[in-house]
C-alpha cells in the first residue's frame, strides 16, 4: 500500500492530506471521511483523460480496477459497495440495508456545483452540500480511447461482480441520481478513497 508524506489537518472542518507532493482535500460526511476530490497520484494502470495533464489537475486520473485497489494511501482504501451505500444513504435520509443501492438524488447534492455539462438546456451541476465535490472525469477503454469527460463521473468500488467485473458508482450531467454498475477491470474510472 502505498504511503501519505504528512499527517492529515484538520482546517476550518475541511481536512487535508498529502500525498505524493500534492495537499488533497477531505471532507466528513456522516461518521465517513472521503477524499474531497479525484485521485490524481501516478501509477501504472492509471491515465490522464486523452492523456492531457491538464484533465489531470481538474479530475485527477483514471485508473484500472487493479491498480485502484492498491493505490490510495496508508490509512485509506478504496471503499466497497457496502461504504458507498452508507454515503448514498446518509446523503438520502434512507435506512433501508439492500446493496447495491441506487439513489434517484443524491447525486445532486453529492455533484460540484460547477464543472458539470448541461443537458438539454438544462445545467448538470449539483449544489455540492456535503463537500464532496463529485466532478465528471470520464472513462477510459483498454483499446486507448476515451469517453464522457464532462459529462460522467465514475468511481472504482471495491467489490467484483465476477472475474472480470467490479462495481463502480457513477452520476451523470442529466440526472440526479447516484447509481452503480459494474465494469471490466481493464477499464480506467476515477478513484476516491475513504479513510479507515
Amino acid at each position: 500500500m502505498a504511503t501519505a508524506s504528512d499527517a492529515e489537518k484538520d482546517t476550518d472542518a475541511k481536512l487535508y492530506f498529502e500525498y505524493g507532493g500534492q495537499t488533497y482535500k477531505a471532507v466528513q460526511i456522516g461518521t465517513q471521511i472521503w477524499m474531497a476530490e479525484n485521485l490524481n497520484y501516478k501509477a501504472e494502470g492509471s491515465k490522464f483523460y486523452d492523456n492531457s495533464v491538464d484533465n489531470g489537475a481538474k479530475y485527477g486520473r483514471l485508473y484500472n480496477w487493479e491498480t485502484a485497489m492498491k493505490v490510495c494511501p496508508q490509512g485509506w482504501h478504496l471503499p466497497t459497495n457496502e461504504e458507498w451505500d452508507k454515503l448514498f444513504r446518509f446523503v438520502d435520509g434512507d435506512t433501508g440495508s439492500k446493496s447495491p443501492y441506487k439513489s434517484e438524488k443524491a447525486g445532486r447534492h453529492l455533484k460540484a456545483a460547477s464543472g458539470w455539462n448541461s443537458h438539454m438546456g438544462a445545467g448538470g451541476d449539483g449544489t455540492d452540500e456535503f463537500g464532496f465535490s463529485a466532478l465528471p472525469g470520464g472513462s477510459g477503454n483498454l483499446d486507448g480511447s476515451f469517453s464522457n469527460v464532462g459529462s460522467n463521473g465514475l468511481w472504482w468500488s471495491a467489490s467484483v461482480s465476477n472475474i472480470s467485473n467490479a462495481c463502480y458508482r457513477y452520476m451523470s450531467c442529466n440526472n440526479d441520481r447516484a447509481y452503480w454498475s459494474h465494469g471490466n477491470k481493464s477499464d480506467l474510472y476515477s478513484v476516491r478513497c475513504l479513510k479507515d
